[in-house]
């Protein structure tokens, strides 16, 4: 066997091994992004965002124009036509209910003046159109904003099992608002 044919042996080795790599990489890279895709290509790069929302929300989400509960977590939104929905996970449902003017101080959260119960029993569950995470679990009761928050909130919020005069700890609370 010559040099010369050596030579083009050895080089088609390095290829074949080459284009091996390269397939594998390439399959390791499209099963990556296969595994993580909702991670991925949430709406503007956000992961609290649901997929078909139209506009991105701040970090710091307000509510009619109240910041949610600092300690919530497992945020979800949705937006369309400068409205948005969002869902939450909280502890802290009876300070953000008196400081978005829904329930004065001092107050029932569970007055009727101020919100009522929504047609949801134990164990149903509900996630509006388009909103994405976890579901809404009956009972659950509901504000309307009168108050500091401006027209056009709605919170719903999840009642606990055992007592109508206490929330779930913690509760899912979605919060349903004009953008302004």
């Amino acid at each position: 066997m010559s040099d010369t044919d050596r030579e083009g042996s050895g080089s088609r080795r390095r290829l074949s091994c080459l284009a091996v790599v390269v397939a594998a990489l390439a399959v390791a890279a499209g099963g990556l992004v296969w595994l993580f895709q909702d991670e991925l290509f949430h709406p503007f790069g956000d992961p609290r965002a649901c997929e078909g929302s139209d506009a991105k929300l701040p970090g710091v989400i307000s509510a009619g124009g109240v910041p949610i509960p600092s300690d919530a977590s497992d945020i979800h939104y949705v937006t369309e036509n400068g409205f948005a929905q969002v869902s939450f996970l909280t502890d802290r449902m009876p300070d953000y209910l008196h400081r978005a003017g829904l329930v004065p101080e001092g107050e029932s959260l569970f007055d009727e003046n101020y919100g009522g119960g929504y047609a949801l029993g134990q164990g149903e569950s509900e996630l509006p159109e388009g909103l994405c995470g976890p579901a809404l679990k009956g009972p659950a009761w509901s504000y309307n904003t009168t108050g500091a928050a401006g027209p056009g909130v709605n919170i719903l919020v999840e009642r606990s099992r055992v007592t109508d005069t206490t929330f779930r700890a913690p509760a899912r609370v979605i919060a349903s608002f004009d953008i302004p």
